[in-house]
C-alpha cells in the first residue's frame, strides 16, 4: 500500500508542477504580447543570464525538486539514483 500513495503523490506533484508551469508560460507569454501591442517601440532582443528566471530544464532546479521529493520519502534510494543520473546526464 505504501508503494501506490507514493506513485499517486509522486503523480499529483508532477501533475501540479506541470499545470503551475504551463500556467505561468501562457500568463508571461499573454503579458508579453500585451506590451507588444501596446508599445510602439521593441524590445530588447539579448537578456543578460542573470535577468533571466532559472528554466524548468535548470538542472540546478531538477536536482532540487529531486531532493525535495526524495526528503519527504516520495521517492526510493533507486529512484533518486536514477533520476539524479538521467538529470546529470
Amino acid at each position: 500500500m505504501p508503494g501506490l500513495l507514493r506513485g499517486i503523490a509522486r503523480t499529483a506533484i508532477i501533475s501540479g508542477t506541470a499545470t503551475a508551469v504551463s500556467n505561468n508560460v501562457s500568463r508571461r507569454q499573454a503579458n508579453r504580447w500585451s506590451q507588444q501591442a501596446s508599445s510602439p517601440e521593441p524590445l530588447p532582443t539579448a537578456a543578460t543570464p542573470a535577468a533571466l528566471p532559472p528554466s524548468a530544464e535548470d538542472p540546478v532546479v531538477l536536482l532540487t525538486q529531486l531532493a525535495e521529493l526524495y526528503s519527504k520519502g516520495l521517492l526510493t534510494d533507486e529512484e533518486f539514483t536514477r533520476q539524479k543520473q538521467r538529470i546529470l546526464g
